[in-house]
């Protein structure tokens, strides 16, 4: 986290983001400076995206990865997940025109320093946005895919993934994506 005195408010942190060089999440009024990917991490989001970019070529969605900033106002939260899928016609924050505000479906690569992050406190923050229907979180360390579906109001189902023979389906839209292809190129370490 920035050292910082006394919360900033949304407005400060925006001015601070767009001067640095380095991308922080915004959480209640605190800057948090964010982690750097390792090269699996980066394989891993690049593999779904562009999974995804292919196969939504001519539906209404708009695919993006990692710098893509979302806007969380019931938490008063701004992050940058590692991949996104967004409805036509986007929605962005009032006066902004670099944060979108309705995701349907985002994906997360887990690292060792923010999968606990990832699977409790920014779910839970996910889940306040109307728009969010599904989840993905990506293991970088191991062949595991967790896969939470929205069945009804606060009722999500999961679905593990640990075997590349198996192929993900998903509920928002209409493809499936093989679990080999998302760990083609990753080399794990014994």
């Amino acid at each position: 986290m920035i050292a910082q005195t006394e919360k900033k408010t949304p407005e400060e942190y925006l001015e601070f983001e767009l001067n640095s060089h380095e991308r922080h999440e915004y959480i209640n009024g605190d800057i948090v400076l964010m982690t750097g990917g390792t090269p699996d991490h980066n394989e891993l989001a690049i593999a779904l995206a562009s999974s995804l970019r292919s196969g939504l070529r001519g539906q209404p969605y708009r695919v993006f990865a990692t710098d893509q900033r979302l806007w969380i106002p019931d938490l008063s939260l701004y992050t940058y997940p590692d991949v996104m899928v967004v409805d036509k016609p986007i929605q962005l924050q009032p006066g902004r025109t670099d944060t979108v505000v309705n995701p349907c479906f985002i994906a997360e690569v887990l690292s060792k320093s923010t999968q606990d992050y990832d699977r409790g406190e920014k779910f839970v923050s996910y889940r306040t946005i109307e728009s969010f229907r599904e989840y993905l979180l990506i293991d970088q360390y191991k062949i595991q895919v967790e896969h939470y579906v929205k069945t009804a109001a606060h009722q999500w189902l999961l679905t593990l993934y640990s075997d590349l023979d198996t192929v993900t389906y998903f509920n928002v839209f209409d493809i499936q994506i093989r679990i080999a292809d998302l760990y083609e190129n990753i080399e794990f370490t014994v």
